[in-house]
């Protein structure tokens, strides 16, 4: 195995003020959107949620791209010095900023840079010229997979739309300038990275190096390995993948665990022996690199309306028990947190505050002691314990006592 484990204690002193979060390794984050909130004067509706949200223990919410897009949703931008969006106003959008501020949640950028919707029609008839706007670059800032006179892509294409070449010094320039100013100037602390694949990890180092946010995380999403009769029981080489990205940054960007949704959204249907690996470790890329693996159950793309990868909706509180519970850094998602009712709301809160009171951090150390179809069971961190499954289950020693439980899942602590 050639991955590479993080050794904090090396990280050099450039790294030392924007490392902090992750050193830490007390962050719990919350998707503070779905799909559809372009609809419903977003940025005055998460103001009335910020006392919650803070009071609930998030240290951070992610917002959806906040810039002027093609499309409603955001990913899609053109102007990306104007903060009018479907989402709200500039007002209203620095407004929310400053509730957050009051409330100490931080708020965390959505940063679609991999590609970028022109104005203008340039080389070979297409939109691939930036007239007008902020940011008015030519066909050289495109990549010449897409249509521009720039290089070749450093990743993945974005289809359909131009793709960023940021392998141009001027283009890389001016990216850093504005993550400075969306830091510096509007009040955003941390950065999520949109469609990481796309481009470079060294990139995404060299930006945060430039803006300096308090906490990254990039979505390096791929597909899991399946095999003829479903999920692969290895991801070995799906978790790699994400270990490879994370080191291309620096170390310096978590990534999102989609190695853990994979899996854990297949083990809740009655194959928990899935959650432990030949190691006797979580199989996901909290088994290997916790520090730098934000888990979560679902987002804008995997659940919302669009519904492309959703964990099954009637085993929403064994996820939460399962991340909530496990090193890492957790991820709430708007929808379970506000839309599916107070009791999932209580539940989760409820997690949280064990969570913090028991001093489960990222690199808490776990023990798995049952993973068998349908019950799975560890000890987390000395003080937790932990269930999920079918099966009935307690822990043999009387030190434990009942901290909480619903359906399908229980957490004792000492």
């Amino acid at each position: 195995m050639d991955y590479l484990r993080s050794n904090d204690s090396r990280e050099n002193a450039q790294q030392t003020d924007i490392g902090a979060a992750v050193r830490n390794g007390r962050e719990i984050l919350f998707q503070a959107f779905n799909w559809e909130s372009h609809k419903h004067d977003w940025w005055r509706n998460l103001e009335t949620k910020v006392p919650d949200i803070g009071s609930s223990g998030f240290t951070s919410a992610w917002l959806p791209p906040a810039t002027q897009s093609f499309a409603p949703e955001g990913y899609l931008p053109q102007d990306i010095y104007s903060l009018n969006s479907k989402y709200g106003s500039e007002n209203l959008l620095k407004s929310l900023l400053q509730k957050m501020k009051q409330h100490k949640v931080r708020a965390m950028a959505d940063i679609v840079i991999n590609h970028r919707v022109g104005t203008t029609r340039g080389h070979g008839g297409m939109y691939n010229r930036y007239d007008g706007i902020s940011l008015s670059w030519d066909e050289h800032a495109v990549t010449s997979c897409t249509g521009g006179l720039g290089n070749q892509s450093t990743g993945d294409n974005f289809h359909g739309v131009p793709n960023i070449d940021h392998s141009q010094l001027f283009v890389r320039k001016d990216i850093t300038g504005w993550l400075q100013w969306l830091r510096n100037n509007v009040g955003f602390q941390d950065f999520r990275f949109d469609f990481a694949r796309g481009y470079s990890a060294k990139y995404v180092k060299e930006y945060i190096e430039g803006a300096k946010p308090i906490f990254s995380v990039g979505e390096y999403w791929d597909s899991c390995n399946y095999n003829d009769h479903g999920l692969d029981y290895n991801q070995d080489s799906h978790r790699q993948r994400i270990v490879n990205w994370i080191n291309g940054t620096g170390q310096l960007s978590t990534a999102f665990d989609f190695t853990t949704k994979g899996i854990l959204q297949e083990a809740v249907k009655g194959q928990l022996w899935r959650l432990r690996d030949p190691q006797g470790k979580p199989p996901g890329l909290i088994g290997w690199w916790p520090s730098r693996a934000v888990t979560f159950l679902d987002n804008h793309d995997t659940g919302s309306t669009q519904a492309h990868w959703p964990f099954p909706s009637n085993h929403i509180m064994e996820g939460y028990a399962y991340i909530l519970m496990h090193p890492g850094i957790p991820t709430v998602f708007y929808d379970h947190f506000y839309d599916w009712g107070d009791s999932i709301h209580d539940q989760i809160v409820k997690l949280i505050d064990i969570r913090k009171r028991q001093d489960i951090h990222s690199r808490s150390s776990i023990t798995i002691l049952e993973a068998q179809p349908n019950l799975y069971s560890a000890i987390i961190g000395e003080k937790v314990c932990m269930k999920i499954g079918d099966s009935s289950w307690c822990p043999a020693s009387r030190e434990w006592t009942l901290a909480a439980s619903g359906h399908r899942y229980a957490v004792w602590n000492k």
